[in-house]
């Protein structure tokens, strides 16, 4: 694997040297990246954010202060973890088997979270794998995602329900007739497949 020259790596921070690190890409104080993980261009990595091994982060991506991202998690392109988010990865945790013994790896099958480009995962929420966050999603800040999120889903409390749709300017959406608009760009989407796509 690789750390590219042009990343920022503070001493402080512990990046196996078997991960991979994006140009440009800045990893803060206290942050973990372990082994084989890889994360893309431009990313800011905060400070005592978990990146799991294996994990894949995307290009631009932002991972506020003490996000956890547990293997075998996949972000796309431009994904934001809020701060102390939890993207977690066991269907049915437990410390032990059945006999006392503590579990080890070999114990446990690892399930992911995948979340589209552009999505946002607001601060402390909770995705509980294995679930997909569809493209430009919005998890509110505190919300338990336990089922997958449509493109554009607009996601609010325990467990989060879809209360509307934001655009790619993380704005609610106004109903126009058939369409749904974005204030800020102006943007035109229609509902389609359960999700949002953009008109044009």
């Amino acid at each position: 694997m690789t750390i590219d020259d042009s990343a920022l790596i503070a001493t402080t921070a512990d990046v196996d040297a078997r991960a991979s690190i994006g140009p440009g890409t800045r990893i803060w104080h206290l942050a973990q990246v372990r082994e084989l993980a890889r994360i893309g261009a431009d990313c800011n990595v905060g400070r005592g954010a978990y990146i799991g091994p294996g994990v894949v982060i995307g290009d631009n991506c932002k991972l506020q202060n003490h996000a956890l991202v547990y293997e075998p998690a996949r972000l796309g392109d431009g994904v934001f973890i809020g701060p102390a988010a939890v993207l977690t990865n066991d269907e049915f945790p437990r410390a032990v088997n059945l006999d006392g013994s503590l579990k080890s790896g070999e114990d446990w099958h690892a399930v992911g979270v995948v979340i589209g480009d552009g999505a946002s995962i607001g601060a402390r929420a909770v995705c509980v794998a294995p679930v997909t966050i569809g493209a430009w999603a919005l998890v509110a800040a505190g919300a338990v995602v336990t089922k997958d999120v449509p493109a554009h889903g607009l996601m609010v409390g325990v467990p989060a329900r879809r209360i509307g749709w934001v655009g790619r300017a993380g704005r609610p959406l106004a109903q126009d007739g058939e369409e749904w608009v974005c204030p800020v760009s102006g943007e035109r989407y229609r509902e389609a497949d359960g999700g949002l796509t953009i008109v044009g």
